[in-house]
């Protein structure tokens, strides 16, 4: 098909978002186009496995139009004052809040995450087009005293330009906008590569921002949207009109688009995978700890790049934890994520089931313990194929697998039995640095954590576990995580170019260091 949901359900949540024609390939802002590429994917809901919509794949032309349309764009934004750009952007936020509900559907039915994560992740749209709506009055430079007389210094910031958006299915909408709305603000226009598993939901935006665009008289093309296949991600990242692309992702697809970005000298914005620990001390309130371990670990399916995947747990909590953690484990309620109730979704697709069965079967051959679940979830509703149980094993920190990044809900409990440095170095010791977190009421330990010499991690909380970020702080991780950040803080800067500006109001003309060049 062409343009037209085949499933009932999505054509009536398409219906309350205001979209009456699914147009697929890619669109300019206004105009959607594409039409003519007879190359389609099929999507299908991993909640019952049933046929969404089929989409066109946008061809090497069609990235080509999407492009100089939002060149043409830039020309034009770029010179609207970013009080007005934040204008822009409060509107699109409103019309978020208006389409919460229908919108955080699509999003669960989609993707599998349960619907009040659905719910969240249009939230966190709504809340980095605040963010970005105060921030648009607030790109501060700095001024600095001239060692000259009669100079003044000063630095300020310009948009770049293009900024290209790949993002992953996990979060299909918010990533997104966490860089788009930022970008927004600062003057640039922005490409929109969503993952091809989970098109939908970016067409939903796409027409909710074109809707804010055309009532404002707005060029096509500041926000743009492209749905293809690697080969688009690749032209993107190797397109020297496009001077930053941000990607989340693996760390396989990361170090792809850095080193193709970093050929021509352009900017990357990696946001890739993570091995996320949490640390259990001997002082930790374990009520907290398990509540936050448990929605680390499952939430999502396991399916976030801030998922708990590892607990690191002292020797003298370890039997407590565990057996809590199992029986809590066996008792989860699974199922459609549409359904009240229900705490964990399925997994995104077939793919995904393998893999996690996969690394089940190889951990357990180096030595790993299944405590509990592992095994797919048949039966009435669950026809889709894509549903697991949930997963605790226990292992060792230097198995493969414990290395590795599974994206599913795979939990390894780890015992240390020294002091807290221990547990540090252990939740050091993988190739990732996203997310960590540390349960315990003692000052020393949860101090230690935070210095530099504790956590390597971008995110290290306390108290709390590895996911759920607000967006008021810089959200990213270091090492194989890619070192990106986004959202909150001073990342806005990540978007435009810093410019060091001296203005001499002198009648003569002093070289700085006090060097004489006299002619």
């Amino acid at each position: 098909m062409q343009s037209t949901a085949t499933n009932t359900q999505i054509s009536e949540v398409l219906q309350q978002l205001g979209i009456k024609e699914l147009n697929p390939a890619y669109s300019t802002g206004l105009e959607w186009g594409g039409l003519g590429n007879p190359n389609t994917k099929e999507i299908y809901s991993p909640a019952d496995g049933k046929l969404i919509a089929a989409v066109q794949m946008a061809t090497a032309a069609d990235y080509e139009t999407v492009v100089q349309t939002a060149q043409k764009a830039f020309a034009v934004w770029q010179r609207v004052p970013a009080p007005k750009r934040g204008e822009i952007v409060r509107q699109i936020g409103d019309r978020l809040r208006q389409y919460k509900e229908p919108l955080g559907k699509l999003v669960s039915y989609e993707m599998g995450k349960i619907y009040q994560e659905g719910l969240g992740e249009v939230q966190e749209m709504v809340d980095i087009c605040d963010f970005a709506v105060g921030l648009s009055r607030q790109m501060y430079g700095l001024t600095m005293h001239s060692e000259r007389p009669e100079h003044r210094m000063y630095e300020q910031y310009h948009p770049l330009g293009i900024v290209g958006i790949i993002s992953a299915f996990n979060f299909p909408v918010a990533v997104w906008s966490w860089n788009s709305m930022l970008a927004a603000v600062c003057g640039d226009v922005c490409i929109w590569k969503p993952s091809e598993k989970t098109p939908l939901t970016a067409v939903a935006c796409q027409h909710i921002i074109s809707s804010v665009l055309k009532e404002n008289n707005l060029p096509e093309g500041v926000f743009s949207l492209i749905i293809g296949d690697a080969q688009i991600g690749e032209l993107m990242s190797n397109d020297v009109r496009v001077p930053l692309v941000s990607a989340t992702g693996s760390t396989r697809m990361g170090k792809k688009v850095g080193a193709a970005v970093g050929a021509r000298l352009g900017k990357a914005l990696l946001e890739l995978g993570g091995n996320n620990a949490i640390i259990v001390t001997p002082n930790a309130d374990l009520e907290m700890a398990v509540r936050a371990i448990v929605f680390g670990a499952v939430g999502t399916a396991g399916q976030r790049c801030t998922t708990t995947r590892r607990i690191i747990v002292h020797e003298s909590q370890y039997e407590e934890i565990k057996n809590r953690l199992v029986k809590i484990y066996e008792q989860l309620p699974i199922g459609n994520p549409l359904k009240e109730g229900t705490l964990v979704g399925p997994l995104i697709d077939k793919d995904a089931v393998k893999a996690f069965t996969n690394a089940l079967e190889h951990v357990q051959k180096e030595g790993g313990k299944l405590l509990t679940g592992g095994s797919l979830v048949s039966g009435e509703g669950f026809e889709s194929g894509t549903y697991v149980r949930p997963a605790i094993v226990e292992a060792q920190n230097h198995y493969e697998m414990v290395q590795e990044e599974t994206f599913a809900p795979i939990l390894y409990l780890i015992r240390y039995t020294g002091g807290v440095e221990e547990a540090i170095a252990l939740q050091n010791g993988v190739k990732q640095g996203l997310s960590s977190s540390i349960f315990s009421t003692n000052m020393r330990e949860t101090e230690a954590f935070l210095t530099h010499w504790g956590s390597d991690c971008g995110i290290a909380n306390v108290n709390i576990g590895t996911s759920g970020a607000e967006i008021g702080g810089a959200f990213g991780g270091e090492k194989e995580t890619g070192g990106g950040r986004e959202s909150g803080s001073d990342a806005w800067k990540a978007y435009m170019r810093r410019q060091t500006n001296t203005i001499n109001y002198s009648t003569q003309l002093p070289l700085a260091q006090g060097i004489k060049f006299d002619i």
